[in-house]
């Protein structure tokens, strides 16, 4: 009878991860559906599509409904970090789907397992970013890793997509432990892995060396996701060797999961990198730390990708500089003096990956049109003088690489600006000397980006041309990426407002 006494009814919100559920549940419908009618791919790319569609609707409700802060024994956080990047993770899957019609049509993939895995990995993608325990983000992570490790080697007869698979799944399986090794040192350390918990035992001083080595392990397993230098070695081999539409997946949705991830756990829980006045020296630490690893990873991904002539590669070396950016506004909330400039800065790293994810997925919708079968065409050279024989495509090609560079009246020159801005009013030399570099990287970055424009309209084509034909979901895809990449450009105070209100720190973690 003491017993039952002492029982405690679990906090279950089921309204709590309704999103997740819905987009799990589309999933498990889409494979179901395909097992009995394999041929129907219009069938499971609608219901993929429309349980995207209610989770996005569920989504913009929770924002303004009273929904509880945490659910589940405080294992999930229902704060606008969750809420913010889960709708850039709705949106990267929804043009996946879309822009994955040519693919699938010309290689005749099974859609049907596809479009499952799209929708198990994003289920994923949202429980790393609603988890505040670790346990539930490592869960995140798996189901999110085992998804893109199938995905990536779809091609089954393709040797390169082969390789991508088996060297993802490998240099994965060593960041997970990494991940899994620091989570099992942390607990050792503070006896809990709920992040709130996590804080409140940390804010004295004197907390026990583990807890530092059991950190930099996280920071080594989520530098895997986000693919920064110097764990960014498996990127160019994976992105090129995948085929399009899940390589501009990869580059857009895993890694802006990390990065939700990296937040919660070392800007609003851990006192190591922000708000660690309890930590003392180890605030700076770690701040110089994780400023050279932006640095370097800015620096490396430019430089790599200007000596590339496979336009694949050339976009994954962008994305591990494009980390490196969004890194610079990672750095900026955790120097941030207080809870409104911190909640400013991650809401400008939410959007950063929001533009990037737009822009970078336009532009491998292009190049996926343009590739054919097995990414024929996938080398600069292919791109000679295209712009006068299909200008549209060109000139939407032309715009998504004035976006990654930076460009103003685009999404990436807001983005950019937004991520910077924090940093620099930190007041710290040592990040204004890493927002200097990252403006000199945006410069650097220039050569290439132009390179595509100049090959494409100032290069004489020698070979044979035939004008793609363009589906109906490639176009819809292309259109919301261009408006996308303007509106957030030229509109983006309302997103921004809206991804900074109620951030997490009033509302999830408790004051120390």
């Amino acid at each position: 009878m003491i017993f039952f006494a002492e029982l405690v009814t679990p906090n279950v919100s089921i309204s709590a991860i309704l999103p997740e559920l819905v987009v799990a549940l589309a999933g498990i419908a889409a494979m179901v559906y395909d097992s009995f009618v394999p041929d129907q791919r219009r069938v499971t790319a609608g219901i993929s599509l429309a349980g995207l569609v209610a989770a996005t609707i569920i989504l913009g409700t929770m924002w303004s409904a009273d929904v509880p802060a945490s659910a589940f024994g405080g294992m999930i956080a229902h704060d606008n970090l969750r809420l913010g990047f889960s709708f850039v993770f709705l949106l990267v899957t929804a043009l996946t789907i879309l822009i994955s019609t040519v693919w699938i049509e010309n290689e005749n993939v099974p859609a049907g397992e596809f479009h499952a895995l799209l929708m198990f990995a994003t289920f994923g993608m949202m429980l790393m970013a609603s988890g505040n325990d670790l346990v539930v983000m490592f869960l995140g992570l798996e189901t999110l890793s085992i998804a893109t490790y199938v995905m990536a080697g779809f091609r089954k007869t393709d040797l390169k997509s082969n390789e991508a698979s088996m060297k993802y799944f490998i240099l994965g399986s060593f960041a997970s432990a990494f991940l899994l090794y620091g989570m099992a040192l942390i607990y050792g350390a503070t006896g809990t892995t709920n992040i709130t918990e996590i804080a409140s035992k940390i804010a004295d001083p004197n907390f026990p060396a583990l807890l530092l080595i059991g950190a930099a392990m996280k920071i080594i397993g989520f530098g895997f996701k986000a693919a920064t230098v110097p764990f960014h070695v498996w990127t160019p081999d994976v992105y090129e060797g995948a085929p399009s539409p899940v390589t501009g997946f990869m580059a857009a949705g895993p890694k802006a999961a990390a990065f939700a991830s990296f937040l919660r756990v070392f800007v609003i829980g851990f006192p190591l990198v922000a708000g660690a006045q309890a930590a003392g020296y180890l605030h700076d630490t770690w701040l110089t730390a994780l400023s050279v690893i932006a640095i370097l990873t800015m620096t490396v991904g430019n430089a790599a990708a200007i000596l590339q002539n496979n336009i694949k590669r050339m976009l994954a070396y962008s994305s591990i500089a494009h980390a490196g950016y969004a890194m610079v506004g990672f750095l900026g909330a955790g120097a941030a003096s207080n809870a409104a400039d911190r909640d400013a800065a991650i809401a400008s790293v939410a959007f950063y990956m929001l533009a990037y994810a737009i822009t970078n997925l336009g532009a491998f919708g292009i190049v996926t049109l343009l590739g054919q079968k097995n990414d024929r065409r996938a080398e600069f050279e292919d791109y000679n003088g295209i712009g006068f024989r299909s200008p549209a495509l060109a000139f939407t090609l032309s715009l998504f690489m004035l976006s990654l560079l930076g460009i103003p009246l685009t999404a990436g020159f807001m983005g950019k600006v937004l991520v910077f801005r924090p940093a620099l009013e930190a007041g710290n030399t040592l990040l204004t000397i890493v927002v200097v570099a990252a403006v000199l990287n945006t410069a650097v970055s220039a050569y290439y980006y132009l390179r595509l424009i100049v090959v494409m309209f100032f290069r004489e084509r020698t070979t044979e041309w035939a004008q793609p034909r363009i589906p109906a979901g490639m176009t819809a895809a292309l259109v919301i990426a261009v408006i996308g990449v303007l509106y957030f450009g030229i509109f983006s105070s309302g997103i921004i407002e809206r991804f900074s209100r109620s951030m997490p720190a009033s509302r999830v973690v408790s004051k120390r």
